[in-house]
């Protein structure tokens, strides 16, 4: 397996496959519409499906992978089954960044463990907030640094206000985080584009141009492609992904190459029909899988499963970047 150099992290020697720069999707996590277990077949397909319209790498046990809804068993055995899917269709340099958010460091620390040996290449934390009023920046700084002091996998801070009682890290706390050589990027849902400059800014990211420090700040949304590389950015990780890859990708090489105009008339497509399943999150992501590519399903209860009519709002939305992305 042809992979990045040698590093020892935390008395842990592994070879590390590296973070390109480009467009990453947080895969669906996928289930049997009658049981809710996994559907191990499904989740290999789709990770296929993705490696093979070009993205940069995936990342397993996101929000969009539903990891609140899944048992840390269920988290190590999607990782496990993505991972063997990429090597069996030949994309074994593809890196795998992995949700390992648990409320406690020990917790945290024990799935980063079990994502490393699942083959994992990097983990994604969202900050502690369950105990919100105790939850302050120093809780925060504390929490990522022991973290990162003991896991075996390098972390990718991940600042979603909206998944963690409105919990918003700023550029300051970020930067300060940066600094430990075991925190390597960040994911930038809460879609500040000036934040995302500072920080990129800061760490000297890596961006399409310039090594740099190799520190990845990531957009977190496909809507903002172009804004993120205008600020610096070094990628995207975003559920719409899932569903246009192809145009996601066009999108990001279409800048990198200096075809700025028809990049951001193609981001402005992308940016409509991705605010149709922004607006019906998972439930509608699904729904638009099954309705393009044949499968889907939906989400683990108690999220609800969309009637008729919201599908169809959502094929319509969805229809002109679509035909872009069945072009392609």
């Amino acid at each position: 397996m042809t992979v990045s150099h040698s590093t020892e992290v935390n008395g842990h020697t592994a070879t590390r496959r590296p973070l390109p720069c480009g467009i990453y999707a947080p895969t669906m996590t996928f289930f049997d519409p009658e049981t809710e277990e996994l559907d191990i077949p499904t989740i290999k397909k789709h990770a296929e499906r993705l490696a093979r319209d070009g993205l940069a790498g995936l990342v397993t046990m996101g929000s969009n992978g539903e990891a609140i809804h899944c048992t840390r068993e269920e988290k190590v055995a999607v990782t496990r089954a993505t991972r063997e899917a990429l090597d069996a269709a030949g994309f074994t340099t593809m890196p795998i960044i992995v949700g390992a958010t648990e409320g406690s460091v020990k917790g945290t620390v024990e799935l980063c463990k079990q994502s490393a040996a699942a083959g994992g290449d990097y983990v994604l934390l969202l900050p502690p907030s369950y105990f919100r009023a105790q939850i302050d920046e120093e809780a925060i700084l504390g929490y990522f640094t022991s973290v990162a002091d003991e896991s075996p996998l390098p972390i990718v801070l991940y600042n979603y206000p909206g998944a963690v009682s409105g919990i918003d890290m700023d550029s300051d706390l970020i930067i300060k985080l940066a600094k430990h050589p075991n925190i390597v990027g960040t994911k930038f849902t809460c879609g500040s584009t000036g934040k995302l400059t500072r920080v990129a800014l800061a760490t000297n990211a890596k961006t399409p141009s310039s090594e740099g420090s190799g520190y990845m700040a990531f957009g977190g949304i496909c809507d903002f492609t172009v804004q993120t590389l205008v600020s610096g950015g070094s990628g995207i990780i975003a559920g719409g992904a899932n569903v246009m890859p192809k145009v996601c990708v066009k999108v990001w090489n279409l800048y990198v190459e200096g075809k700025t105009e028809e990049a951001i008339a193609l981001q402005k497509v992308l940016s409509r029909g991705d605010w149709y399943l922004t607006k019906a999150a998972i439930a509608g992501t699904k729904q638009a899988i099954q309705n393009y590519f044949g499968y889907g399903g939906y989400p683990r209860r108690p999220l609800k499963r969309l009637d008729k009519a919201k599908v169809e709002a959502i094929v319509e939305g969805i229809r002109d970047v679509m035909e872009i992305e069945k072009s392609l």
